[in-house]
């Protein structure tokens, strides 16, 4: 399965006799499902079957679709307005005497407004249904046009994404490196810390000064946070692989990168690993950024 953008747009038209209609579909980022439908009046029953299409092809994301119709000229042929045909020869009849008159002539006649008018074509409750049809079909073209929107956009934001991945393994390994958080190194540090402790003012009981050797040796060491942050890692990269509705689990490994990434930079007592938790931070919330727009 592949991974999906929450983002696209797709327009796609459909025509049956002499009615025209357009779909125009777009979605955007949502935490759920949202969906907006707007039709014409008359065609209120395409609502439900929107949103049951929808339904089917799309988890996350907040979706509208709009539908426009319009209805040509479809008149099977012209008739005489009777009743203002004979309006206006009585309205002659009248005025007979006080203007200058002339016997009314056939094409002035048809050329009064309305005298002539087109008859529409009765519908029928088949014709109906079949335009119903159409336009169902031409809206599920539009959805499946906007889902291969969603999955092209989505699989340049998984190699976006897989880099960042990439860059957090990187600094990981940077991290591992750092001679600071070697056991010779922390042994020292540990060393003389509690040297401090031994010729400090107020001695300390040796239960005490246990604590605070445990306490310093916890503060010291960062090697469970970077075994943590692999196991996040391996997990991200198995997620980008599998594909399909994956965006709430990535986001939810955001938060637990973040996490250790905060707790290496509290723990950080060389320059260089302090470097390395502040690049993690910056990495990671480029990766927060990019996972909100997946499904």
């Amino acid at each position: 399965m592949t991974v999906a953008s929450m983002t696209g747009f797709a327009r796609e038209e459909g025509r049956i006799d002499d009615y025209v209609w357009v779909w125009e579909v777009k979605s955007v980022n949502g935490r759920g499902l949202d969906f907006r439908c707007r039709v014409p009046q008359g065609y209120d029953e395409l609502d439900a079957r929107a949103r049951q299409a929808a339904q089917k092809r799309f988890k996350r994301g907040s979706l509208s679709l709009n539908l426009s119709v319009n209805h040509l000229d479809g008149s099977a042929g012209l008739a005489v307005n009777r009743e203002l045909l004979d309006q206006v020869l009585a309205l002659g009849e009248d005025l007979k005497g006080r203007v200058e008159d002339a016997k009314p002539r056939l094409e002035g006649l048809l050329a009064i407004r309305g005298i002539v008018e087109p008859v529409s074509e009765v519908e029928t409750p088949e014709l109906r249904a079949a335009r119903i049809a159409a336009m169902e079909a031409t809206l599920g073209a539009a959805l499946d046009a906007l889902v291969t929107a969603r999955q092209s956009e989505g699989a340049r934001m998984a190699d976006v994404v897989a880099g960042h991945v990439d860059e957090i393994a990187r600094l990981t390994d940077d991290a591992e490196g750092v001679a600071a958080l070697q056991p010779k190194a922390i042994k020292e540090r540990l060393a003389a810390n509690i040297q401090d402790l031994l010729e400090a003012d107020t001695p300390l009981s040796e239960e005490r000064l246990a604590q605070e050797a445990a306490l310093l040796a916890n503060k010291a060491d960062v090697r469970e946070e970077l075994d943590r942050l692999r196991a996040h890692i391996e997990a991200a990269r198995e997620l980008l692989a599998k594909g399909g509705s994956i965006g709430r689990q990535l986001d939810f490994l955001c938060q637990e990168f973040n996490r250790e990434s905060n707790t290496i930079c509290s723990k950080a007592q060389d320059l260089e690993l302090t470097r390395i938790g502040l690049a993690f931070k910056s990495v990671i919330d480029q990766f927060r950024e990019q996972v909100q727009n997946i499904e």
